[in-house]
């Protein structure tokens, strides 16, 4: 980066008078709201551009008003942490309330069925409606996309299709018919692929649509084009619904009921969901594949090349014995 680049980074350097007590816990609370995160115990980040230029100089007027000293500061890293370390930060701070917000989900989906019984729609809408306005809270601050939004945002999927049905009253809709296969389609997803859009891209390739061209786009700042079909992505047209992976969603969509496939996407869930609900045991050595793979090789589509060489190989040993 050259000396006139712009500052990527905003830091907030403060020092807090030990009185009142609550004072600490205060900035705390607002530094957590506007998504900043810490460096050191006085030193907060954020990145650079005019909303969290408001947010941190109201907060350094606050820290003023109360006695403290505060400094707002444009930032260039230089020595330690990179950039990319500093936006896994983020990202990981975001996820963390993403996977909050789905084991409420859960919760909530666990006791729909007893909720609706005994206190109505209208009670799995106010829950719902609670856990739509935290997401809405969470995407403000998610600044570098977290993945684990797809898997929140399909769990309320799936809570809205239960909601819907209970308001109709009407039994559970049967499975839709296979989608027709597309040829020689453009899918999109998000950069920096890893397990579940590496398995879906090897997925899409070799048994959906051999003529498949990918492209590996910004999350949900991409606008997508007429004809593109986007896969394990925000608002795409083949993401996590409920608790099923992208992977998994795929096989269901397009009626690939393959027990070799239908293992791969046991492995994929369990490792991108992070449940354990199959707990097949070559999962934990996949997993370390996949992590090897994101390690060594840094464009997408080195990552998919080699996935899908390891993919191929489990194939292969599936269709040689019967899938768990």
């Amino acid at each position: 980066m050259s000396e006139s680049s712009p500052a990527r980074w905003l830091l907030l350097l403060h020092q807090l008078p030990a009185r009142p007590a609550y004072l600490r816990v205060k900035m705390w609370r607002h530094l957590q709201r506007i998504g900043a995160v810490s460096l050191k115990n006085s030193a907060w980040v954020l990145p650079a551009n005019e909303d969290t230029r408001e947010d941190l100089q109201w907060l350094a007027q606050e820290v003023a008003r109360e006695g403290g000293e505060a400094s707002m500061l444009e930032a260039r890293l230089l020595e330690g942490l990179d950039d990319a370390a500093v936006e896994a930060l983020f990202v990981a701070a975001r996820d963390a309330d993403y996977h909050a917000l789905a084991d409420e989900a859960r919760a909530l989906e666990r006791d729909s069925r007893r909720t609706l019984r005994k206190e109505g729609p209208q009670a799995l809408s106010t829950g719902l409606a609670r856990l739509r306005r935290r997401l809405e809270e969470v995407a403000r601050i998610d600044f570098f996309n977290a993945p684990g939004r797809e898997t929140l945002e399909g769990l309320l999927g799936a809570l809205d299709e239960r909601l819907a049905q209970a308001l109709r009253k009407e039994a559970p809709l049967a499975p839709a018919a296979p989608t027709a296969r597309p040829r020689g389609a453009t899918w999109v997803t998000r950069k920096g692929i890893h397990v579940d859009r590496m398995a879906s891209a090897w997925l899409i390739r070799r048994f959906i649509d051999p003529d498949a061209r990918f492209r590996f786009v910004p999350g949900k700042s991409y606008a997508a084009s007429p004809g593109e079909l986007r896969f394990d992505m925000f608002e795409g047209e083949y993401t996590h619904e409920g608790e099923q992976c992208t992977f998994e969603v795929l096989l269901q969509r397009f009626g690939l009921r393959d027990g070799a496939l239908v293992a791969l996407g046991e492995m994929v869930h369990d490792i991108d969901l992070k449940d354990a609900k199959f707990g097949r045991p070559e999962t934990a050595g996949f997993e370390r594949l996949v992590a090897g793979i994101a390690l060594n090789h840094p464009t997408d589509e080195e990552r998919l090349a080699r996935a899908s060489s390891v993919l191929d190989d489990l194939y292969a040993v599936f269709t040689k014995k019967p899938a768990r």
